[in-house]
């Protein structure tokens, strides 16, 4: 600690110093993405495109920037404009100014219209029954999952990783859709709508794959206006017209949105998401192989347990009067008879568990998919390529067949929209 008359460092030059402030800011998350709600005063648009302004209440004021292109500007937002800004706090170093360089930015009444249009929607949605309607089953082990959300987002990446982590191999068809904007929920919707047609056997069929049997839409955080398609009529409608298990997953565990009140699951993260709905596989064969020597252990015991028990029953008949004798042996038929039901009705039900989870884990295996005359795709370092945007022209990748493998390039590429 310093003592009075002493300094921390230095003596640094100005710049240095206000350049430590900064970058200091700037690593702050409390001072980033940040929502603020204030008036507009000194609204100055310029002719490069960016527009100044500060950013004021009765206990303080904040200078504010928008640079060109950055953000949509609402026509009404004018000088004496209640609105609120995601911003984020900058030192401009030349001067030794903080201002925020703002992101979003909305008029207070038109997100009070949005939030009384969310409250009306979740009225509607109660009375029709579609909050309290029964829920699709997530499957025990999804063949297919089909994952809506921003393409090449921070959140697709950690679902991407998970899901590689998880269950090697494991199908899927990624979305990429636009998950703010005024355009978000048309995408989002029409890419509801194309796993609606990727669940239906008879396409799944035809294209050589599973049906999807488990869907996930959603994106990481932001600010409510960023999640803002999440709460809207078309996207809510779109998620409960799936014939699968849907998981919203929108945001962080905070963030609520009427996305997570319809869906058959709300996953608090993206990353959440995959965890809920992919179990681990090797801890998957492990508990497969316990059950089946649980099983074993159980009919030895059984079986022990009725020859104990016919073994007595027989040393009792040996010593017993001739109506006894009768007597026990229908006993004895009778204890037999109810011996083999049960041990019949356990193998039947144990049996019919087994079989269910081992044909799961092989229809699912990638092995499977090559038998059908399909090649996997994988680039030089082993990552698997599930769509066209993941390669480039003159590109070398690894070709998987069943029965061996091969190398190829890249000449042309051609995208196919669904």
């Amino acid at each position: 600690m310093t003592g009075r008359g002493e300094v921390t460092t230095g003596p640094l030059a100005v710049g240095q110093f206000v350049s430590m402030v900064k970058r200091t800011l700037s690593h702050e998350p409390m001072f980033q993405r940040q929502a603020i709600k204030g008036e507009v005063s000194q609204w100055k648009p310029y002719a490069s495109g960016h527009t100044y302004f500060t950013l004021r209440d009765d206990e303080g004021q904040i200078s504010a920037v928008i640079w060109k292109g950055r953000c949509s500007i609402h026509p009404s937002i004018k000088e004496g404009s209640e609105v609120v800004v995601t911003a984020n706090l900058d030192l401009y170093v030349k001067r030794g100014n903080i201002q925020l360089v703002v992101e979003r930015i909305e008029p207070v009444n038109t997100l009070g219209a949005m939030e009384e249009a969310r409250r009306h929607l979740v009225e509607r949605l109660a009375n029709e029954g579609e909050l309290d309607r029964e829920r699709h089953q997530p499957p025990f082990a999804p063949k297919h999952i089909a994952i809506v959300t921003g393409e090449g987002s921070a959140a697709l990446s950690d679902m991407q990783r998970l899901i590689d982590n998880r269950w090697p191999g494991l199908r899927r068809t990624v979305i990429g859709v636009l998950v703010q904007g005024d355009r978000a929920a048309e995408e989002i919707v029409r890419a509801l709508a194309l796993t609606r047609r990727l669940a239906n056997p008879r396409i799944a069929a035809l294209r050589g794959e599973p049906p999807v049997d488990l869907v996930i839409v959603g994106r990481g955080g932001g600010s409510p206006e960023d999640l803002w398609a999440f709460n809207l009529e078309p996207v809510v409608r779109a998620i409960l017209a799936s014939p699968v298990p849907v998981v919203s997953a929108v945001g962080h565990e905070s963030d609520l949105l009427v996305s997570d009140l319809v869906a058959d699951i709300r996953a608090s993260t993206p990353s959440n998401a995959i965890e809920r709905s992919v179990p681990i596989r090797a801890e998957l064969e492990q508990w497969l192989d316990e059950t089946d020597e649980r099983l074993n252990l159980a009919t030895l015991r059984t079986f022990g347990d009725a020859r104990r028990q016919l073994i007595a029953l027989h040393a009792r008949l040996k010593v017993a009067p001739l109506a006894g004798i009768n007597s026990g042996k229908r006993s004895m038929l009778a204890l037999q008879s109810k011996l083999n039901r049960a041990t019949e009705a356990m193998f039947a039900h144990e049996r019919t568990r087994i079989v269910g989870l081992e044909a799961s884990l092989h229809s699912i295996h990638p092995q499977r998919v090559l038998e059908r005359g399909y090649a996997m795709t994988q680039t030089a370092d082993g990552e698997v390529i599930t769509n066209a945007s993941m390669l480039t022209v003159g590109q070398r990748f690894n070709l998987q067949f069943v029965d061996g493998a091969a190398e190829a390039a890249v000449t042309e590429i051609h995208t196919t929209e669904e």
